[in-house]
C-alpha cells in the first residue's frame, strides 16, 4: 500500500518554521513535551505520527499522537465517566490537592503523571495492566469510583524510510513510501486484549463505568468492520466497554499542528464484544472454499 507521512515530529513534514524545524532537529514529540518515543524495528527514532495513505484519509500511527493538546483525551473520558467540572491531577499528588465544591477530583495513574500505578503481577504476564487509571475521590480524598483507559494507534507495515530520511534533511519528498497498516492486529492483539482486560475488571466493584478505549477513527471502523453491525449500545456501567474515537484536524499555518477532534463515542458491554468476536456475523458467501478450488482445478477463473 502507498502512503504518505502528513504529520512528522508533529508538524507538517515540509513545515519550514521555527517549531517545525527545532522539532525535528531535535527529534522531539510536541504532544507530550518529551524525546519522540516511537522507533523501527532497529531502534532508529521514526517521528512519524500520522499516515496518509493513497486515495484514504489520514490514519494515526503513533499512540502518543492522540495525547495532544494536553492529554484532552483523559479529560473527554473523565467527563463520560464521572460528570462535568473534573479536575484531574497526577495521582500521587490528588488526595493532597483540597476538594473543590461541585468539583470532581480525579487522580491520574500512568505515565509521565509522576507516577504508574502499581498492581499485583501473575507470574511473569502483565496482560491485565492498562495505559491509564482515572480514579474519582470523594471529599475526604477517598477512592470512590475508577475507570480504565487503553490507548491504541495502528502498527505499520512496510516502508517510510526513504521518505522519513528525506524530510529530515529537509528535501520535499514528491514520492509515496511503501507504508501500510497491520489492520490483522485487531483481530490477533486489541480485540482479544480488550475482552480480557475487561473481565479482569467487571470483578473490581468500584470500577462503575468500566474500561475505555481509545483510538484513531479508522481503527474503530476495522472493529465495527470485524464485529459487525449488532452491538447494542449501553450506558456505562461495570462490565462496559466504551470506545472513543478521534482524527485529526484540517492543516493550519505553518508552525501550526493539527487539532484532534473526538468523532464519536459507543458504549456496549464486555459480553457483546466477545459473543461478536467468536461468533462473527460479516461472513463470506457458504462454499467459498469449495467454489475457488473447483474453479482451479478445472481452470475455470475463480469468481472474486
Amino acid at each position: 500500500m502507498a502512503s504518505r507521512i502528513i504529520e512528522f515530529f508533529g508538524y507538517s513534514p515540509c513545515d519550514p518554521s521555527e517549531a517545525a524545524e527545532d522539532a525535528r532537529r531535535r527529534f522531539r514529540c510536541p504532544f507530550i513535551d518529551a524525546p519522540c518515543q516511537k522507533t523501527l524495528s532497529d531502534k532508529l527514532i521514526s517521528g512519524a505520527c500520522t499516515l496518509e495513505p493513497k486515495g484514504g484519509g489520514p490514519v494515526i500511527c503513533c499512540p502518543y499522537r492522540l495525547y495532544a493538546e494536553e492529554y484532552k483525551v483523559l479529560g473527554d473520558v473523565a467527563r463520560k465517566a464521572f460528570g462535568e467540572n473534573c479536575d484531574l491531577h497526577p495521582g500521587h499528588q490528588a488526595a493532597e490537592n483540597p476538594a473543590i465544591p461541585d468539583r470532581h477530583r480525579i487522580a491520574v495513574f500512568g505515565k509521565r503523571w509522576g507516577k504508574e500505578l502499581r498492581l499485583p503481577t501473575r507470574g511473569r504476564s502483565g496482560a491485565y495492566f492498562v495505559d491509564w487509571v482515572l480514579a474519582r475521590l470523594d471529599d475526604q480524598g477517598q477512592l470512590a469510583e475508577f475507570v480504565a483507559v487503553e490507548v491504541q494507534s495502528i502498527d505499520t507495515t512496510g516502508n517510510y524510510r526513504g521518505e522519513r530520511a528525506a524530510y529530515l534533511r529537509g528535501e520535499i519528498q514528491e514520492a509515496m513510501s511503501t507504508a501500510g497498516f497491520n489492520w490483522e492486529n485487531v483481530n490477533k492483539r486489541i480485540l482479544p486484549q480488550l475482552i480480557y482486560k475487561g473481565h479482569v475488571l467487571r470483578r473490581e466493584r468500584l470500577c462503575k463505568s468500566g474500561l475505555f478505549f481509545i483510538c484513531p477513527t479508522p481503527v474503530y471502523l476495522k472493529i465495527r468492520e470485524r464485529l459487525g453491525g449488532n452491538l447494542l449500545d449501553y450506558i456505562p456501567q461495570s462490565g462496559a466497554l466504551t470506545l472513543m474515537w478521534y482524527d485529526i484536524g484540517q492543516p493550519g499555518p505553518d508552525g501550526h499542528m493539527r487539532g484532534l477532534h473526538l468523532e464519536g463515542t459507543f458504549t456496549t458491554t464486555i459480553d457483546q464484544v466477545a459473543l461478536a468476536f467468536t461468533s462473527p456475523s460479516n461472513l463470506p458467501d457458504a462454499n467459498v472454499y469449495e467454489t475457488a478450488l473447483k474453479a482451479e482445478l478445472g481452470g475455470i477463473p475463480a469468481k472474486r
